[in-house]
C-alpha cells in the first residue's frame, strides 16, 4: 500500500501517551500535504497494564486517559474533527505545555477554550454509553494483536481489509517533506504483511534525548509511568 493508496487511517491514541501525542503531530503534518482522512480513535494504557487486584478505568468516577476519551467519544457522535481539536487541545496541554488535562477542572476549562459548554465532561461522565464507545476502539485494537499506542489501520481505496501497525514511535515530529517521506517509509512497511518488527535500539544519548522530550508529560502526570522499550505504561495511583 504505497501512501497514494491510502485513503483513511484510523488512529488509535491514549491521550496520556506522550509517543502518540508526537505521532498525532505528524499525522496532520502528512495529512495537509496528501490529504487522507483521520479518523480518531481510542485505546487504554491504564486498562491494558492494569495490575491484579486494581480497577478497570471504567470502576472508577473520574480514570485520567479514560475519561477524557469518553468526552471525546461524546464530541466525535457529533462529527470527528471535533474529538480531533479535542486531543489536539488536550495533547498539547500535556505534552507540550506539562499541565493537567487530566483534572476535572482543566478539563472543563478546556472545553469552554473550544468552544463547548463545559458542563458537556459531565454528559458524558453520566452517560454510560461512553464507555461502550471506548470500549469497542479499545478491543479492535487487542483483536488485532495491538498492545499499545500509536496503533494505525491504514485503509486503501480498494475494498481490502485495513493494514494494522503500531507506531511510528518518535519524539521529534518531522515537518514538510520530512513528515512526508517517514510517512513513505510507514506505508512502505504495510506492503510486507510478514515483516512484524524494526526497531532501533536506543543508546545512552538516544534516552537522554527521550527524557529531555518527556519533560511536560513528567511535569503533568498524576500517575506512576513506565517506559518498557517502546511503550508508556501508567497505573493510577489510588
Amino acid at each position: 500500500m504505497g501512501d497514494s493508496a491510502v485513503h483513511t487511517v484510523d488512529f488509535h491514541f491514549d491521550p496520556m501517551c506522550p509517543f502518540a501525542y508526537h505521532t498525532s503531530v505528524w499525522l496532520r503534518e502528512v495529512r495537509e500535504v496528501l490529504g487522507f482522512a483521520v479518523r480518531w480513535r481510542f485505546f487504554s494504557l491504564e486498562e491494558i497494564n492494569r495490575a491484579e487486584g486494581k480497577k478497570h478505568p471504567w470502576q472508577r468516577p473520574w480514570s485520567y486517559g479514560w475519561s477524557l476519551m469518553r468526552i471525546g467519544a461524546l464530541l466525535r457522535r457529533t462529527d470527528n474533527a471535533l474529538v480531533d481539536d479535542w486531543y489536539a487541545k488536550i495533547g498539547h496541554t500535556l505534552h507540550v505545555a506539562g499541565g493537567k488535562p487530566h483534572d476535572p477542572e482543566v478539563a472543563r476549562a478546556l472545553l469552554a477554550e473550544l468552544g463547548h459548554d463545559p458542563a458537556l465532561l459531565e454528559v458524558a461522565i453520566e452517560d454510560e454509553s461512553t464507555h461502550q464507545d471506548v470500549h469497542a476502539d479499545h478491543q479492535r485494537v487487542i483483536d488485532a494483536g495491538g498492545f499499545g499506542v500509536p496503533t494505525l489501520f491504514l485503509r486503501g481505496t480498494d475494498s481490502g481489509s485495513a493494514q494494522c501497525l503500531f507506531g511510528p514511535v518518535l519524539i521529534d515530529p518531522p515537518t514538510g517533506q520530512r513528515a512526508v517521506e517517514l510517512w513513505r517509509v510507514v506505508t512502505g512497511m504495510s506492503q510486507f504483511p510478514n515483516v512484524f518488527e524494526l526497531q532501533r535500539p536506543k543508546s545512552a544519548v538516544d534516552q537522554a534525548a527521550i527524557e529531555t522530550a518527556l519533560r511536560p508529560y513528567l511535569a503533568g502526570r498524576d500517575w506512576h509511568s513506565v517506559n518498557r522499550g517502546q511503550i508508556v505504561e501508567f497505573q493510577h495511583t489510588s
